[in-house]
């Protein structure tokens, strides 16, 4: 399955986004997507990920409570809300799939990465 980023921009602090990954095909009740984000310079971080068939959830620390990962079955799409925007939220976010777990944070555990959408957050 291809997955395709897409909804990123540029806002103020306090702002908000709303990103988009759109599958290709079907995606398993066994998948899980999430959100990684990379900052110049920084490793892959975590950043939500959503169980397909369960609809469990699972954020990173620095995003609890001003994001949230849904999705959209009939669409195969993801979505990630994010609100409440700080610069240290600039980052290239991706999104990736995983069978099993939305528990999972590594990025070395995830495939079929998208090409990314950048989020510029300015103060």
């Amino acid at each position: 399955v291809q997955l395709q980023a897409s909804g990123g921009g540029s806002v103020q602090t306090g702002g908000s986004l709303r990103l988009s990954c759109a599958a290709s095909e079907r995606i398993f009740s066994s998948t899980s997507l999430a959100w990684f984000r990379q900052a110049p310079g920084k490793e892959r971080e975590f950043v939500a990920a959503i169980n397909w068939g369960s609809r469990s959830t699972f954020y990173g620390q620095s995003v609890k409570g001003r994001f949230t990962i849904s999705k959209d079955t009939a669409k195969n799409t993801v979505y990630l809300q994010m609100n409440s925007l700080k610069p240290e939220d600039t980052a290239l976010y991706y999104c990736a799939a995983i069978t099993g777990s939305p528990y999972i944070t590594s990025p070395d555990n995830y495939r079929n990465w998208g090409q990314g959408t950048q989020v510029t957050v300015s103060s």
